[in-house]
């Protein structure tokens, strides 16, 4: 655990120290790829250690979930929390919603132009697996998409099973950020067949 934790904090010193020798281009691309790497590796030590793990000291958020779409080779960490400083690092999970995988309706955001710009491929029947912190992979199935107005996005959080919303905004090619407008993609919990097989894909830490 504390080589983990050195390695993540050397990495963002050696970030921060970097600040001031790269242009805003490298800077850009380069926050993204140590962000990656930070939070992959925080969810790593979430599921071996069975408990929360910021990404980094600071961070007023931490990962709860991974996200893995085979069909359309997405591999994300979602985070807790949908505000937009969340939302900069990836996918986030709207807290009054449920965990992914547990009774109810797990609800989680993302932005259309980075880590939720795959939404607008997904079709019915894709298959969504989702691993929890204790290691497990849950099994979704995409089963419906909708365009709504946010005035009146009403969606119900408590179900007896496991139900998952994927939401970001639309249309995906709007130059303006924002808009009225918001896609969802509604998709039911499937134990229909081995998540390990999902599209000959091996699920793993």
């Amino acid at each position: 655990m504390l080589k983990a934790k050195l390695i993540r904090y050397v990495a963002l010193t050696l970030f921060l120290t970097g600040l001031c020798l790269t242009g805003k281009g490298t800077y850009i691309h380069a926050k993204a790829g140590l962000a990656k790497y930070l939070l992959r590796s925080s969810w790593q030590e979430t599921i071996e250690k069975g408990e929360t793990t910021k990404p980094w000291p600071w961070a007023d958020t931490w990962p709860v979930a991974r996200m893995i779409v085979p069909e359309h080779e997405i591999d994300l960490v979602v985070l807790e929390g949908d505000s937009g400083n969340v939302l900069a690092f990836g996918p986030g999970h709207m807290t009054l919603s449920s965990l992914p995988g547990q009774p109810g309706n797990s609800i989680i955001s993302g932005h259309r132009d980075t880590s939720f710009r795959f939404l607008e491929r997904l079709r019915g029947g894709d298959r969504i697996a989702m691993q929890t912190k204790d290691g497990s992979t849950v099994p979704f199935k995409v089963v419906a998409t909708q365009i709504i107005d946010e005035a009146v996005l009403d969606m119900n959080i408590e179900t007896d099973f496991p139900l998952l919303t994927l939401v970001t905004c639309y249309p995906f090619d709007a130059v303006v950020p924002g808009g009225p407008e918001r896609y969802l993609v509604f998709a039911e919990y499937d134990d229909s067949e081995q998540i390990a097989a999902i599209g000959g894909q091996e699920i793993e830490n």
